[in-house]
């Protein structure tokens, strides 16, 4: 005897009453629509059966994603929002606004010059992220004591999400654009007058470099300061070796025994400093060694002389934008006999202001 699938068949019901009670309002008997419409649900071919409750399910994942890509990412909750800018899903497309009007005090000169606002647009393709597909075969979802298919989609998950953020970090540092690249601006950790040189700790990196301390991070916030950049929602985001650095500051060690410090946790902030809100990542940015050193692709081949990066930002100086998010599935596959997942996530990032964009990058001795 068939098995009774009894939560599609609640599926179905409650269907069938919503549908009933929407007929009524026109006119038509409840009873008998909500009969028809549980009837064609129970007799329907499995592939039209299945498409209202997986399409549910598959919208609860997407959302899923984008609540763990800012949980995963919290940095990205400090940036100008560009997604109401993103077109059909892909492109990033805002309009400019050209120079203002030049104001003339006490004219006497006649006729007045006639000019033309030149507008513009900032145009970028947000970056496209996949994760390749996932089979989990029909006797895994029956014989294994856990929930293969949901740990497959939160590896999926962590995956796409961390790629997706490494490659943001870069982006808020140098972003080409309309055929013009623009990038922050560097400044080198110094180790304090008399400090000690430290042991590289990324992992192809040799050699020492200076410590990050506390007169680094002043220093990039004096640079804002000359730009006449906000001195409000500034932020700086330290990999776990160069907040450990900071952290050994005797002077922030006795402040933070005495009051706490200025701890928000629950916004991801571990301290307040010279005005910057500051977080913890795994990894935040690497930089080759150059007289002007260049950022490094996430993912790319390390190097000996590769340098660790904090990045610092005002809210407004960077932004994020998101554009479609999917998951994707064949359920009970006749070609694998089983399930296949992947997942699709587009979302990218720009400089908007340089000023307002600092890397502090670690100095190496001579």
């Amino acid at each position: 005897m068939k098995n009774i699938k009894w939560g599609a068949v609640l599926f179905n019901v409650l269907v069938a009453l919503f549908m009933g009670v929407a007929g009524q309002s026109i006119g038509l008997n409840a009873y008998a629509v909500a009969g028809t419409v549980f009837t064609a649900g129970m007799v329907m071919p499995k592939e039209m059966k299945a498409v209202l409750p997986m399409a549910v399910q598959v919208e609860m994942w997407q959302s899923d994603f984008i609540e763990n890509l800012y949980s995963e990412n919290p940095f990205l909750n400090y940036a100008f929002n560009g997604d109401e800018y993103v077109l059909k899903g892909k492109v990033v497309h805002i309009p400019v606004i050209g120079d203002k009007p030049t104001v003339i005090k006490n004219n006497t000169n006649w006729p007045l010059t006639v000019s033309q606002r030149a507008d513009s647009d900032i145009v970028y393709a947000i970056d496209v992220y996949s994760t390749e597909p996932i089979h989990i075969v029909d006797a895994d979802k029956v014989e294994l004591s856990y929930d293969k298919r949901q740990s497959a989609i939160e590896e999926h998950s962590g995956a796409i999400n961390e790629d997706s953020g490494n490659w943001i970090l870069k982006d808020w540092f140098s972003k080409t654009m309309n055929g013009t690249t623009v990038t922050g601006q560097i400044i080198r950790t110094t180790g304090g007058a008399d400090a000690t040189a430290v042991l590289s700790h990324l992992p192809s990196a040799t050699g020492n470099r200076f410590a990050f301390v506390k007169g680094d991070l002043k220093a990039a916030g004096s640079l804002m300061n000359k730009a006449k950049i906000s001195k409000k929602d500034r932020y700086a985001l330290f990999d776990s070796e160069m907040i450990s650095q900071l952290q050994d500051d005797p002077d922030l060690i006795k402040r933070d025994g005495v009051n706490g410090g200025e701890l928000n946790l629950k916004e991801g902030f571990l301290m307040k400093l010279y005005g910057f809100n500051i977080m913890e990542r795994a990894e935040v940015l690497r930089f080759t060694n150059a007289a002007t050193p260049v950022v490094v692709d996430p993912g790319a081949a390390g190097a000996a002389t590769h340098n660790a990066g904090v990045l610092c930002w005002q809210k407004n100086a960077v932004e994020k934008a998101m554009g479609e998010v999917k998951f994707f599935e064949n359920v009970d596959d006749a070609t694998y006999q089983g399930d296949v997942y992947s997942a699709l996530l587009r979302v990218g990032g720009r400089i908007r202001r340089a000023a307002g964009v600092v890397a502090i990058v670690q100095g190496v001795p001579a």
